[in-house]
């Protein structure tokens, strides 16, 4: 079988007449071979140990038929090297958060090739494997920036927002590094064979519009304008009341989560970028003939977006039924555009 290019054809506005579909977190807990995998390392050793992160990359490519890998990693790996102790139980966990100036200027700007080299060895690997295109992936800084600073996840995000807006020097310095480092490590992704990268921006919503415009955006977009030689995708997560700013961007594409409809993004965005999503992670719990009506719906609000590549508002959620991942993979394929 020949090199699968389909994702890489909408992205760069070519006609198709399917529809390409992969899936945040598609390598995960709701597979068992993933599982069998996880039993022998934890977390942080199966995302530094290339074969085996290599090999849970390549499951659902072999499994569900999807139509791009995306690394496994975590969001959290480039932080480390940058000076923060990094642990997970299972939830992510940070010993040493930032609370002020002096703790961001002990931080340093990564150089991947030394400080994650087993990143690129997975990358390579994969390269090397797939007949389809691989995506690398990073967080958002201001993403990072929330776990750096809360020490861990958080409901209301109180220290993060009070060092935005009481620390700024502060603030500002942590994501100059956060974005220097993020643009190190995604453009060592690109130059070492992926032809796609995702940035994640799970937290982005928790802003205001102004405080997204002005402290949270700018950085995103200096990523953005850096990278050099793949497709950039961005997602933020509950952030549609932020597409005026968002349409500023000169990415290739813009992840989609399930609260907006997806003809009303692409006019919010002025029909500029691919639209990638939006399943609720949710669905995938019910039965086909709730999937099916679901999916339909999402061919026909995007009947006239520039482009459209099929994925969930979020990532697969633990316990989802694999059968009805593969039914909605197979079911994708099976119609034409």
């Amino acid at each position: 079988m020949g090199f699968n290019t389909l994702i890489l054809d909408v992205l760069e506005g070519k006609k198709v007449s399917k529809k390409p579909v992969w899936l945040m977190r598609q390598a995960g807990r709701y597979m068992p071979e993933y599982m069998a995998v996880r039993k022998k390392v934890s977390f942080l050793e199966l995302c530094k140990t290339p074969e085996l992160a290599c090999e849970v990359t390549l499951q659902p490519i072999d499994i569900l038929g999807v139509d791009s890998a995306i690394l496994f990693s975590d969001i959290l790996i480039p932080i480390e090297p940058m000076g923060v102790n990094l642990d997970f139980n299972p939830a992510p966990y940070i010993s040493n958060p930032i609370e002020k100036l002096s703790d961001v200027k002990k931080l340093r700007v990564i150089e991947p090739e030394n400080d994650v080299p087993f990143v690129i060895d997975t990358v390579k690997l994969l390269v090397k494997e797939l007949n389809v295109p691989l995506i690398g992936f990073s967080g958002a800084p201001f993403t990072l920036a929330c776990y750096m600073v809360e020490g861990g996840g958080s409901k209301n995000f109180v220290k993060i927002k009070t060092l935005m807006h009481t620390e700024r020097e502060a603030y500002n310095l942590l994501m100059d590094k956060i974005t220097e480092s993020t643009v190190e490590y995604l453009q060592a992704q690109i130059d070492n064979g992926c032809k796609i990268v995702q940035v994640f921006d799970t937290w982005a919503g928790i802003v205001s519009p102004k405080d997204y415009s002005e402290l949270v955006f700018p950085y995103v977009k200096k990523i953005v304008d850096s990278l050099k030689g793949a497709h950039v995708i961005y997602f933020a997560k509950d952030s549609a009341t932020f597409y005026s700013k968002i349409k500023e961007l000169g990415c290739a594409g813009i992840g989609v989560d399930w609260k907006i409809e997806l003809d009303e993004a692409a006019k919010l965005l002025d029909n500029k970028f691919v639209l990638q999503g939006n399943l609720d992670p949710v669905l995938l719990f019910t039965d086909k003939a709730t999937l099916k009506e679901n999916i339909d719906l999402i061919f026909d609000k995007t009947k006239n977006v520039k482009g459209h590549i099929f994925n969930l508002g979020h990532g697969i959620l633990p316990e989802t039924p694999v059968e009805n991942v593969k039914f909605l993979v197979d079911y994708v394929h099976s119609k034409e555009i």
